[in-house]
């Protein structure tokens, strides 16, 4: 895909997927020991990696990028998963992920949980990224049940 069809994706808010291998040369410093990224998506200038541990949003900012933010989702905190699949037309998909965002997940007061949206372009199949996180999901509230 051209260097057009990248914005105008980015425009309409969707992500167009990157290879594993150009995404590791570039945010190899940023991952943990043992970490291996298995998919990422960039937006204009944004990106945000799906590795074996976490979820990582890259935010780039100003007009030169160079100053960046990263936040992070463990994948551990992962307690819901949903999809919405692209329709006709203009339509992309979108998956959100609601996760544990305080530090304890078995605060006596309670926890807290925060929302993440990510939109696809209607090209890309989300079905098997929405069943992995649908897995976690799952195996993460079982555990927080026990």
């Amino acid at each position: 895909m051209g260097l057009f069809g990248n914005l105008t994706q980015g425009f309409m808010g969707n992500m167009s997927e990157v290879s594993v291998e150009e995404l590791t040369k570039e945010y190899d410093p940023y991952l943990m020991d043992g970490e291996t990224i298995q998919t990422g998506f960039r937006l204009v200038r944004d990106v945000v990696l799906f590795t074996n541990k976490r979820i990582v949003d890259f935010d780039k900012q100003g007009a030169t990028g160079q100053k960046m933010r990263v936040d992070s989702i463990n994948l551990s905190s992962i307690i819901h998963v949903s999809a919405e699949t692209s329709g006709f037309g203009m339509d992309d998909s979108e998956i959100n992920i609601s996760y544990i965002s305080s530090p304890y997940y078995r605060a006596s007061g309670g926890v807290s949980v925060s929302e993440k949206k990510f939109e696809f372009p209607k090209k890309y199949d989300i079905q098997p990224l929405y069943k992995q996180l649908q897995e976690i999901a799952y195996e993460n509230h079982e555990n927080l049940n026990r």
